[in-house]
C-alpha cells in the first residue's frame, strides 16, 4: 500500500511511514490545538512533491487562513501563486446568492431536490461534495482538507437521519481517490461520532492544563491497516509547523 507522508516531524514514525493513499482521516480536537496547522502542512508538503493540495473551508476566510500559516516557513503564499495548493471557499459565498445557482437542497439520496435553503445557512452534505468533487476532478487534486465538518448543515434534525447523510458523505469522499483529511471540533474525547466510525483513521489534538502549564498533545486513536502508537504524544509549534516530541507520562 502506498503511504502519503504528511511533512509532519515526529508524525510518520507514529503510523508506519504515512496515511494510507485515497483515504479519509479524521483529525479532532478543541480550538487552538492545531487542527488547522495539521491540515495545512500536510498539504503543502504534498505540495512540494508535486502532488496537488485543496483546502476547502466551511466556516474560516482563505484569507485568514493564509494569513495565520504564513507566519510557519511553508512557503504558502508561493505555493498558491504557483498553484499547487488551491483554497476552495464554501462559507461566505452563501452569503452571497450562492444558494440560488442550486435550485434548492439535495437530501442524502443525492438526488432529490427538498425546499430552497435559506441564504447565509452552513452548506449541507451535498453541497459540499459537489463542489469539492468538481474541483477534485478538474485540477486532479491528490491531496484534500476539509474544514470543518462541524461546519456541515444537515438536512433533517433526526439524530439517525444525521448518521446517515455524514456516512453516505464519507462514502463518497472516498470515492474521489483523494487521500483526504476531514478536520472537525471536539470538546468531548468520550463522545463518538459517526464521522469517527467511518473514517480510515482518527487523529486526536488535545490541550490541557497539569499543574499550570498548558499542555499540547496528539494522539492517533485509531489507523486502520496500520501499526500505530496510542500514547499521548506531547506536540510544539516552531518555524516548521508542528512538531511530534515525545510519550506524556
Amino acid at each position: 500500500m502506498m503511504r502519503k507522508k504528511t511533512g509532519i516531524a515526529g508524525f510518520d514514525e507514529l503510523i508506519q511511514g504515512g496515511l494510507i493513499e485515497k483515504r479519509v482521516y479524521l483529525v479532532s480536537g478543541p480550538p487552538g490545538s492545531g487542527k488547522t496547522t495539521f491540515g495545512i502542512q500536510f498539504l503543502a508538503y504534498g505540495a512540494t512533491i508535486g502532488e496537488l493540495g485543496l483546502y476547502a473551508t466551511l466556516s474560516e476566510s482563505p484569507q485568514n487562513i493564509v494569513s495565520d500559516m504564513s507566519n510557519y516557513a511553508l512557503n504558502i503564499p508561493t505555493l498558491i501563486k504557483l498553484k499547487k495548493l488551491l483554497f476552495l471557499d464554501l462559507g461566505p459565498t452563501l452569503e452571497y446568492g450562492y444558494g440560488d445557482d442550486l435550485q434548492g437542497v439535495i437530501t442524502t439520496a443525492y438526488d432529490a431536490v427538498s425546499q430552497p435553503m435559506p441564504e447565509a445557512e452552513a452548506p449541507s452534505p451535498f453541497i459540499v461534495y459537489k463542489e469539492i468533487s468538481n474541483f477534485v476532478r478538474e485540477y486532479e487534486i491528490q491531496r484534500l482538507v476539509i474544514d470543518s465538518v462541524s461546519a456541515i448543515r444537515f438536512t433533517s434534525a433526526e439524530r439517525s437521519q444525521e448518521e446517515k447523510e455524514m456516512s453516505r458523505f464519507m462514502r463518497n469522499l472516498k470515492r474521489l481517490g483523494c487521500t483526504t483529511i476531514l478536520l472537525s471540533e471536539l470538546t468531548d474525547p468520550n463522545a463518538y461520532s459517526t464521522e469517527q466510525f467511518a473514517a480510515s483513521g482518527v487523529i486526536f489534538m488535545h490541550n490541557f492544563m497539569r499543574d499550570d502549564t498548558m499542555i499540547r498533545a496528539t494522539q492517533v486513536i485509531k489507523m486502520r491497516g496500520t501499526e500505530h502508537d496510542c500514547d499521548l504524544r506531547k506536540i510544539t509549534f516552531n518555524k516548521q509547523g508542528l512538531q511530534v516530541l515525545d510519550r506524556i507520562g
